[in-house]
């Protein structure tokens, strides 16, 4: 039989510079990338980093109807079909790269196609390629500090509900909101509620021309691009390594 790999590829936030070294050889090793796309047809992030790295005929765009979240039947007839078309590329390369933003193993579209490739390729060799998160380039483009010495750190996708992220905020530690742009308000106001906002800072489109890092005071009631990212640093006294 023939063995069949699978593999996931974090292609990071969105700069092309950020994918690595691994990441960038899984991608040309491959026999096809195969890279998800909006019902509504738009290049995405992924594709537009993979481009970068291998040629357009190798890339398969492959629709999941990410902007649905109302009809479950319809979000899950989508996948279903997404999920045949991957394993029918698989059963006729032998080899296939799934693309996606950030890190395959956080909040990915990865894991859900995994799991289904899982049922539908037997004996389907499944492996991921980390790759740099959003809350990592934030902290590096704007100079926050995720963690020092014993503080924790918490991420939390903001479409979990604002008391998750209220919940967090009251806790010592640094907390990172995902997935919150069309809960932007809702974001500042548990922000100000828990006194975190003087530190915090939120970007979007990190490492692209619409780039846009800014302090969290700043935040208004209008909404934000869906994939904008929020650090709050831990309280800290100031002090050089108070929590070693």
């Amino acid at each position: 039989m023939t063995d069949h790999v699978l593999v996931g590829v974090g292609v990071g936030p969105g700069d092309p510079e950020l994918v690595t070294v691994k990441g960038v050889n899984a991608l040309r090793d491959a026999a096809v990338v195969v890279v998800p796309v909006m019902d509504s047809g738009e290049r995405g992030r992924a594709e537009a980093t993979v481009l970068h790295y291998v040629p357009e005929e190798k890339v398969v765009r492959v629709v999941f109807a990410l902007n649905e979240r109302s009809d479950r039947a319809r979000r899950e007839a989508a996948w279903d079909a997404a999920g045949e078309r991957v394993a029918g590329l698989l059963r006729e390369h032998g080899s296939v790269a799934f693309a996606t933003i950030g890190d395959p193993n956080v909040y990915s579209t990865f894991t859900y196609l995994a799991q289904t490739i899982g049922e539908l390729v037997a004996g389907v060799r499944i492996e991921t390629v980390p790759g740099i998160t959003a809350m990592q380039d934030l902290a590096a483009r704007s100079g926050a500090v995720l963690t020092e010495g014993t503080e924790p750190l918490t991420l939390v996708p903001v479409t979990a509900g604002a008391a998750v992220l209220k919940d967090a905020l009251h806790g010592p530690g640094t907390v990172v909101a995902y997935k919150f742009g069309r809960l932007a308000h809702e974001v500042a106001a548990a922000l100000r509620e828990t006194g975190r906002t003087g530190d915090a800072v939120w970007g979007s489109a990190l490492g692209l021309a619409e780039e846009s890092i800014r302090p969290a005071g700043e935040l208004g009631d209008g909404p934000l691009p869906y994939l904008s990212t929020l650090i709050s640093p831990a309280r800290r006294d100031g002090g050089r390594g108070g929590k070693l």
